[in-house]
């Protein structure tokens, strides 16, 4: 009943016609993959030369690619915004628990804390669709609760399979150690087999009428653990490509494609295809222990492109041009005013969104309105133990056009890109173009002023700038720590 009400007094449909039902017949299907730490180059079809995805680039070819989009920093903070259709000063959720926990000594300015998880309150994009008339499923990573009301089916999905407060297994072979609602765990059974599974099932039982598929992977998240035989295609394969070249990582992304290629045929099988929406994305950029994200700078975690630039495919057949490719900058907050809108839902002011209906782009029809796409980190990522030594400092950051400026909360710095003649942010040009420098600062501060977005500003007394020393010599691939979270089975 509390969802009910909360669901009619957020939505702008108060009540489920018999038009609606009716509907709900035509309604297309929503496939959503959400691969965990999938960086922007990635994927075949995105420019790599090692990795291996031919089922995700198929669907590049039939549906549209995505050359600038974006997600937040990190997971929690993602996932979030992808469920709520707001940015984090709305929901409180600005960096992963374990990388905000930075020691103090390393802390210049004391960091704003971070809440851990999406409240109760919040109506999801699930709840949404759910009262449209789908039934949803969700098949992964959850992250966003830690408690049965917190969990997938409080938060309107029918299914659950692995959603949990975790944010990466213990292992990937059964038992999982840290994964819960699922059962069996069969000794040295494949995680993403299990999740496989389950949602090829999920399918069939559903093919006669509406679903939300949402597929949120655990891979390819450290640690990295491969299917041997996987594993050995890449081990044997010539390395040193553009620094992709880790085995295991490599062997585990094509095995999510393999998994995806797989709930293709199930849909392909049962003639859904026509009528269902395929997405495929990443919830931040790639982590330099395991890959590497030139041309972009920086990893998951920063605030520059390669922590927060994603790939984004969308396939819609006889809606999404084939082929098509597009450079208009889209965020990760936009996937719930989108769905809403393919499921007939209005949403209204009370709903206080962030993000913005994808479907003129989509459809390439009408006009898509808006200039600015936001960040907002007001804590440290980084916490001196992670494995692939992230850092980053308090900041904001603000896209408008081709421009970017990052400000940095510690000493107030500006570092102001143009990302179309510099996509790796290698030179900052504050200096040479103050005028924009003052255009993006002034949109940046009235964005967090509007939102009530919080900035560290006590000095910490207990800064000690030798803490950071590992900040420059550690900053980049580990080999050490790289050998310490790889296996095999």
């Amino acid at each position: 009943m509390q969802n009910l009400i909360k669901l009619f007094s957020l939505i702008g449909t108060s009540s489920v016609s018999l038009s609606v039902v009716a509907a709900q017949q035509q309604l297309p299907n929503i496939v959503f993959f959400l691969i965990d730490d999938l960086g922007w180059k990635d994927l075949g079809c995105y420019g790599s030369d090692y990795y291996e995805t031919p089922n995700i680039d198929k669907l590049a070819t039939e549906g549209m690619m995505f050359t600038s989009a974006y997600a937040m920093p990190t997971s929690s903070p993602s996932r979030a915004s992808l469920m709520t259709g707001k940015y984090p000063p709305k929901t409180g959720i600005y960096a992963v628990d374990g990388y905000a926990e930075t020691p103090l000594a390393m802390q210049k300015v004391i960091g704003i804390k971070s809440a851990r998880f999406i409240s109760s309150g919040e109506t999801t994009i699930a709840e949404v669709l759910k009262q449209a008339g789908y039934t949803n499923g969700h098949f992964g990573k959850w992250h966003l609760g830690n408690t049965p009301e917190t969990y997938p089916l409080n938060q309107g999905f029918d299914m659950n399979v692995a959603g949990c407060e975790a944010g990466s297994p213990k292992s990937y072979f059964a038992p999982y150690g840290n994964i819960k609602n699922i059962d069996p765990q069969i000794n040295g059974t494949y995680l993403t087999d299990v999740l496989e599974n389950e949602a090829l099932k999920f399918v069939e039982a559903n093919q006669n009428k509406p679903f939300f598929l949402y597929f949120p992977f655990y891979e390819v998240h450290v640690p990295l653990q491969a299917k041997k035989e996987w594993f050995e295609k890449y081990n044997s394969k010539k390395q040193g490509y553009n620094g992709q070249n880790v085995p295991e990582y490599a062997a585990m992304i094509s095995y999510t494609d393999h998994c995806i290629g797989k709930i293709i045929d199930k849909l392909n099988e049962l003639n859904l295809t026509n009528n269902t929406l395929i997405i495929i994305s990443s919830d931040n950029g790639g982590q330099i222990v395991a890959t590497s994200n030139s041309p972009l700078k920086g990893q998951k975690g920063n605030l520059y492109e390669g922590g927060i630039r994603v790939p984004l495919i969308v396939k819609w057949p006889g809606k999404v041009k084939p082929g098509s490719e597009i450079d208009v900058p889209v965020s990760v907050v936009d996937f719930y005013p989108t769905f809403a809108s393919i499921a007939g839902m209005k949403t209204n002011e009370d709903n206080n969104l962030d993000g913005k209906d994808l479907l003129p782009l989509l459809l390439q029809k009408g006009t898509f309105k808006r200039e600015t796409l936001f960040w907002h980190l007001p804590n440290y990522n980084g916490n001196g133990k992670s494995n692939s030594k992230l850092w980053q400092f308090p900041g904001g950051a603000i896209r408008k056009g081709e421009w970017k400026l990052i400000e940095n909360f510690e000493d107030g710095s500006i570092e102001l890109f143009n990302l179309v003649s510099d996509i790796g942010e290698t030179k900052n040009v504050a200096q040479l173009y103050p005028k924009k420098k003052e255009e993006l600062f002034n949109d940046l501060k009235n964005w967090q002023k509007i939102n009530k977005a919080p900035i560290p500003f006590k000095v910490n007394a207990d800064f000690d700038q030798k803490a950071r020393t590992w900040t420059s010599e550690n900053n980049v691939r580990n080999e050490k720590e790289l050998e310490r979270i790889k296996s095999v089975r």
